[in-house]
């Protein structure tokens, strides 16, 4: 397939960027802060985001292979971002939801199990200018199966992320949990318009999404992690203030 070296939206060099940005940022994170709960899951979410986009260029003119073997991987990954946010907000704001935790790292890991050992499930893949869309032999329904997933736990973490800032005491947990919702909505906000404008879309949703995830590496980099990791006295590289 013949893919042009023109710089769109989410090109191969665009995706090729992204996955360093977002490896980087996972390496920055484990060589400046004391692994804990909060930063182990920071930097699973940062390797996930990373993963799926190196999926991406692979499957989109990276050394010219091509094979569903990429599909699966990626699809492995992103699966386990809204998961990783319900757990992330949970372990910030010092709370425990264990029926909502397993409830949705089980669904995660349904889907998972559905794309390595289904037969048909990614049947294929197709290089847009500006996202990847993947086929199944399945049709529609597991389409929109996974929509639903997807968007019901983002929305879910993006909630419960708001509400727990809403009633934190701390002033850095706070800026923290509104941080991660602000950076979960960066999945919601672009892809859904994107859906609405065009439903066809939908076949596009973890490509889109993960387009806009450079969003999401950001603010855990610069904000989430330095807001709810770092001790007294002990100031971040790197960080900016929300306007709350």
């Amino acid at each position: 397939m013949s893919y042009s070296t023109r710089l769109y939206c989410f090109s191969p060099p665009v995706m090729l960027a992204t996955f360093l940005i977002e490896i980087i940022g996972a390496m920055y994170i484990v060589w400046r802060y004391k692994m804990t709960d909060i930063s182990r899951l920071i930097v699973a979410i940062l390797v996930c985001l990373a993963i799926f986009q190196g999926a991406e260029y692979m499957l989109c003119g990276g050394f010219g292979v091509q094979g569903g073997l990429w599909s699966q991987v990626g699809y492995s990954a992103i699966t386990l971002l809204p998961p990783l946010g319900i757990h992330l907000s949970l372990a910030i704001a010092g709370k425990k939801r264990p029926v909502v935790l397993v409830a949705a790292y089980a669904t995660a890991i349904a889907f998972i199990g559905y794309f390595v050992f289904a037969t048909g499930a990614i049947s294929g893949h197709t290089c847009y200018a500006n996202y990847v869309t993947f086929a199944s032999e399945h049709g529609q329904v597991s389409i929109l199966a996974y929509a639903l997933y997807y968007y019901g736990w983002l929305f879910v973490g993006v909630w419960q992320a708001f509400r727990f800032a809403s009633i934190a005491k701390e002033k850095a947990i706070k800026s923290a949990l509104i941080a991660l919702g602000i950076g979960y909505s960066a999945f919601i906000i672009p892809t859904t318009a994107f859906n609405i404008i065009d439903p066809a879309t939908l076949a596009g949703i973890p490509s889109i999404m993960c387009g806009f995830a450079v969003i999401l590496a950001f603010i855990l980099i610069t904000k989430v992690a330095p807001d709810s990791l770092r001790q007294k006295n002990d100031a971040p590289l790197f960080s900016f203030k929300l306007p709350l």
